[in-house]
């Protein structure tokens, strides 16, 4: 479940991959896969429960669009994914923890994306885990401001996407 960016911040985004990827640093420009683009998972589920995908269509055509403010640029643990933090604002943190309840309370979730436990975050780069990161802090420059106006689910497995909520232009 990925919320994803305005044309602006989307724009920014790719812009910094593009500027890691000529840097030399791994960068999410060398997908290009045609659903691969920047986003916010709030939530990773196997299937969705019975009747889920109404009830998160509502909740986020109520929620959306949000504003967006990133942070920091950061490496988290795990396969060491370089990401711009976002700002977890009263509101975002809301619709993600009502994300989780209708989820049936994040049972089948995974275990990164509970509500006590995740990290807001645009990816930016994988396996960043030995790549310079002064250098890459350098490169992906200044946060842009923009917000998040649409929802979609990615199914992995088939590399499909499924609008769930907002603008469809995207």
């Amino acid at each position: 479940m990925e919320l994803l960016c305005s044309a602006e911040l989307d724009t920014a985004v790719r812009s910094a991959w593009g500027r890691l990827g000529a840097a030399g640093l791994p960068s999410l420009a060398r997908n290009i896969h045609p659903t691969n683009r920047p986003h916010l998972t709030l939530a990773a589920v196997d299937d969705f429960p019975p009747g889920a995908v109404a009830r998160l269509a509502a909740l986020l055509d109520e929620a959306l669009p949000l504003p967006a403010r990133l942070g920091d640029v950061t490496v988290l643990e795990g396969s060491a994914p370089l990401v711009w933090l976002v700002e977890p604002g009263a509101r975002l943190v809301e619709l993600h923890r009502a994300v989780w309840q209708v989820l049936a309370d994040g049972r089948g979730c995974g275990p990164w994306h509970d509500p006590d436990r995740w990290t807001p975050h645009l990816s930016l780069g994988l396996r960043f885990r030995d790549a310079d990161r002064t250098l890459a802090r350098a490169v992906v420059g200044a946060a842009p401001a923009g917000s998040f106006v649409a929802a979609r689910s990615y199914d992995s497995a088939g590399r499909s996407v499924r609008h769930l909520a907002g603008s469809r232009l995207l």
